[in-house]
């Protein structure tokens, strides 16, 4: 992927040029950010980059072999590792990764989990897989004056292939670059972050989205300029709002169902639409609760009267004009604290339908302050 190709981030792009300009490559390097703000395509123009043989001022090439190779993601020099499922390793889905990546740099581990068809389950980065990357690792360069691998969602693995990863970075192999991506760098071990040179990644510029929809996918000026005012800088989700999105049609009507359940009072209901929730798997799971912390957010924010503020669909608007005013200075922070619980529960495992009906009962009481 070249440079140009990335949407916005324009400071971060000119120091990752200018890093392997100067010669100053580091061994680790650690990209974090939200979801869809550039973080896989920023690391493959990077890693393309160093890879290619007639770099220019501003970009690589991508006309010489190890560009084309790189564009492929089948460049021997270029390695990558991310969660899986079944305990398996990444080469067993490296068809999948790169077919995924070739439709799209700009996606989300509920795509990535569609693509394995592995809807249901929990990715993770195994012991093993983090065995795998230390072996090629250890390899010398092929065609390339470097090796560079890409560990997506690092903050994925368990603890012994955490302890595993940071032994490599102790004792680095030479002509050797690591590019760590993650979304949540409080998950990874202090001491890989100490080894690492962290880059934060910043939410995509508004015009830049509007720009990238017109040109790249044929969005009309007026809804490219809606959807990248919803999309809060995530090109992910800006990509999801120009074709119908089930699963937010569906967590959107969750949360005004269990709304209108907790305000009524009807335990029985709820009881039904927790083991509904149930049925969803964990990662539509916490999809879901991330939906509803940022309509109980959306809705705070409408009762200010700031439009421009505001950062929902109609039909979350229209929702907004009787439910906002439920939401206020006394209870957003207990609605907040109880979604973030059951946030971490569902994480670690706990029995959804508990998880969920305790927190529609905890909102009939939160809803009445």
């Amino acid at each position: 992927m070249l440079f140009k190709e990335v949407i916005g981030q324009e400071d971060v792009k000119r120091l990752l040029i200018q890093e392997v300009k100067s010669g100053r490559i580091p061994h680790a390097k650690l990209i974090t950010g939200d979801e869809g703000v550039g973080k896989m395509p920023l690391a493959l123009a990077y890693a393309q980059y160093i890879l290619c043989t007639n770099r220019g001022e501003n970009d690589a090439c991508g006309v010489c072999p190890a560009c084309i190779k790189a564009a492929k993601l089948i460049h021997p020099d270029l390695h990558f590792s991310f969660p899986t499922v079944n305990n398996k390793f990444c080469n067993y889905y490296m068809p999948a990764w790169r077919k995924m990546i070739m439709s799209s740099p700009y996606f989300s581990m509920k795509h990535w989990l569609s693509e394995m068809g592995a809807e249901n389950k929990q990715a993770l980065i195994y012991t093993g897989e983090t065995d795998e990357v230390i072996k090629k690792l250890t390899l010398k360069p092929y065609e390339s004056d470097y090796k560079v691998m890409i560990i997506w969602s690092v903050d994925r693995q368990n603890a012994e292939s955490a302890n595993r990863l940071l032994k490599t970075l102790e004792e680095p192999s030479d002509k050797t670059v690591l590019i760590l991506i993650s979304e949540y760098p409080e998950k990874i071990l202090p001491t890989i972050l100490s080894r690492t040179q962290q880059i934060n990644i910043r939410p995509i510029d508004e015009q830049n989205i509007e720009n990238a929809l017109q040109q790249g996918y044929g969005v009309t000026s007026g809804d490219s300029k809606t959807i990248a005012h919803l999309s809060g800088g995530n090109f992910v989700k800006a990509l999801e709002a120009i074709h119908i999105n089930e699963d937010n049609k569906l967590y959107f009507e969750l949360f005004v169902n269990l709304m209108r359940l907790s305000y009524q009072r009807k335990i029985r209901e709820m009881k039904l639409w927790s083991e509904q929730v149930a049925g969803l798997g964990r990662e539509r799971q916490k999809d879901l609760l991330l939906f509803c912390q940022r309509l109980i957010r959306e809705n705070f924010i409408y009762n200010f009267h700031r439009q421009e503020l505001n950062y929902m669909t109609v039909d979350e608007s229209n929702f907004a004009t009787r439910f906002a005013p439920f939401v206020n200075e006394r209870n957003v922070m207990g609605i907040m604290d109880e979604l973030t619980e059951a946030q971490q529960h569902i994480e670690q495992n706990v029995n959804a339908k508990i998880v969920f009906f305790d927190f529609s009962l905890k909102m009939i009481v939160l809803l009445k302050q």
